[in-house]
C-alpha cells in the first residue's frame, strides 16, 4: 500500500496565502489562478493543496477546512514556525487570523491558522488516545481544575472556557490547596487574562501571587507558565 492523501483547503485570498505559508518555509508546487485557482504548497514531506471556497465562505468563521499534520516530535514545528513569523512579520503571531496558538513544554500539538480561517493541527504521534473534559479522574481539586483548562486551551483553543475553569477552581479548592499548586493556577489566569485582554483580572492575579511563598523549585515551575506573558519582572519571591 502506498497511499497519499493531500488535504484541499478553500482559498480566500491566493497572494495573502501564498504569503503566508512561504514565510514560513513551505514552497510552492504549483500556482495558478485562471481558469480557476488552485495552488499547491510542501513543507518538510507534505503538502497543503488550495482551491476556490464555497459560496458564503467567510474566514472570520475559521470553519472552512482543516488538516491533522501527524508528527513524531512537535516542539521543534512549533519553535520553527514563530521563528520565521518573527522574521517575516517582526513578531510571532498569536493573535486575530493568521495566527499560531501558543505553546507549553510538554503539550502535544499546535494549530496554525491561516488566512483564509482554515486550521493546520500538529499533532505528536504518541499523544494520549483519550481526553477527559472536566479533567482527569485521577486528579482532584484545583489540580484537577487545571488539567481540565489544559485541555480546552490546548485541544479547543477556547481560553475562555479555560480561563472560567481555573477561576472556578481556585474559588472552590483554593483554601485546601498546596501553595505550588495555588501560584500555577494564578499564573495560568495571568497567562489566560494576557491573551483575552483583562488587564484588571491581571492586576489582581499578580497581587495575590506575590504573597505566596515559594521554594527555588516551585517558583521554576510558575515562571514557566509566565514566561510567555511579559510578567517575569514581578515574579513572587522564593522563600
Amino acid at each position: 500500500m502506498n497511499e497519499t492523501a493531500v488535504p484541499l483547503l478553500p482559498c480566500s485570498s491566493a497572494q495573502e496565502t501564498l504569503d503566508f505559508y512561504q514565510a514560513l518555509g513551505f514552497e510552492i508546487t504549483h500556482q495558478q489562478t485562471r481558469p480557476y485557482l488552485y495552488l499547491a504548497l510542501r513543507r518538510s514531506g507534505f503538502d497543503v493543496h488550495f482551491s476556490k471556497p464555497p459560496q458564503g465562505h467567510d474566514p472570520s468563521r475559521e470553519d472552512g477546512g482543516g488538516c491533522l499534520v501527524l508528527v513524531d516530535t512537535v516542539a521543534p514545528y512549533h519553535a520553527a514556525f514563530t521563528q520565521a513569523m518573527r522574521a517575516a512579520y517582526g513578531k510571532v503571531l498569536a493573535a486575530g487570523r493568521p495566527r499560531i496558538t501558543r505553546f507549553r513544554p510538554g503539550q502535544t500539538r499546535f494549530t496554525l491558522i491561516d488566512p483564509s480561517g482554515n486550521s493546520l493541527i500538529f499533532i505528536q504521534r504518541d499523544e494520549p488516545a483519550e481526553l477527559e473534559y472536566g479533567g482527569s479522574k485521577k486528579l482532584h481539586g484545583l489540580v484537577k481544575a487545571l488539567d481540565n483548562a489544559r485541555i480546552l486551551r490546548e485541544f479547543k483553543n477556547d481560553d475562555r472556557s479555560a480561563f472560567r475553569a481555573v477561576r472556578s477552581g481556585l474559588r472552590r479548592h483554593g483554601a485546601q490547596a498546596r501553595p505550588v499548586e495555588q501560584a500555577l493556577a494564578l499564573a495560568t489566569l495571568i497567562e489566560l487574562a494576557t491573551v483575552l485582554g483583562e488587564q484588571a483580572e491581571i492586576d489582581v492575579r499578580m497581587r495575590e501571587l506575590r504573597t505566596i511563598q515559594l521554594t527555588d523549585a516551585e517558583l521554576q515551575r510558575v515562571e514557566n507558565e509566565l514566561r510567555s506573558t511579559g510578567h517575569l519582572d514581578e515574579r513572587p519571591p522564593p522563600t
